[in-house]
């Protein structure tokens, strides 16, 4: 006997991490070593994104109807490493009350970016929030979902942003020359190591 196996082919969702200001949505998709990223926004509200990622080149689609119109020539979009990061501007200066058109809760892969969110009474700052030096780019020069403009983003290994970290207080304590024992140890090892092979 023959036992036949069928796999079907369905696309994954990527975990998405939202949040707002009364001008703008940060949308973050989380989708390390993305592949032939394609991303889409309507002004309608519409926003679609299709990749290619992990280690057996799954599909991931996305397609969210966001709650209200957006900018799609003033809203900009980051490519990077691990993630999708887009800044979306809205077309009207006002708070959402969701992320999402329509009734219901949002899907399970859908959180609040509680790193970027701030409530509705304490957005007093017009200023944009701290996204690490990413390089974006408009959404008004990307094209569609056939990959028109996408070009950049496509083969992007030479052009990858680097990760930027605050330095720990172990790194601070060793500049100071505050570290500890243990820590001191290690560096005068290595020294008498290399001292030894001269």
């Amino acid at each position: 006997m023959f036992k036949t196996s069928i796999f079907f082919l369905r696309s994954r969702h990527p975990e998405v991490r939202w949040a707002e200001r009364a001008d703008k949505v940060y949308i973050t998709v989380l989708l390390p070593d993305s592949k032939n990223a394609k991303v889409n926004l309507e002004p309608e509200g519409v926003f679609t994104l299709s990749a290619n990622a992990g280690a057996d080149n799954n599909l991931y689609e996305l397609k969210l109807d966001l709650y209200d119109k957006v900018n799609v020539e003033e809203s900009k979009i980051s490519i990077g490493v691990r993630n999708i990061v887009c800044v979306l501007e809205k077309a009207e200066k006002v708070w959402w009350k969701k992320l999402l058109r329509g009734e219901g809760k949002a899907p399970h892969y859908i959180k609040v970016d509680w790193d970027k969110w701030v409530d509705e009474d304490e957005d007093n700052d017009p200023g944009d929030i701290d996204l690490g030096g990413m390089d974006f780019s408009s959404f008004g020069n990307m094209g569609g979902m056939d990959g028109g403009g996408m070009d950049e983003f496509e083969d992007s290994s030479d052009d990858e942003e680097q990760e930027v970290t605050k330095p720990s207080e172990q790194d601070m304590n060793k500049a100071d020359g505050n570290a500890k024992p243990e820590e001191q140890g290690a560096g005068t090892m290595e020294k008498k190591e290399t001292d030894a092979s001269t």
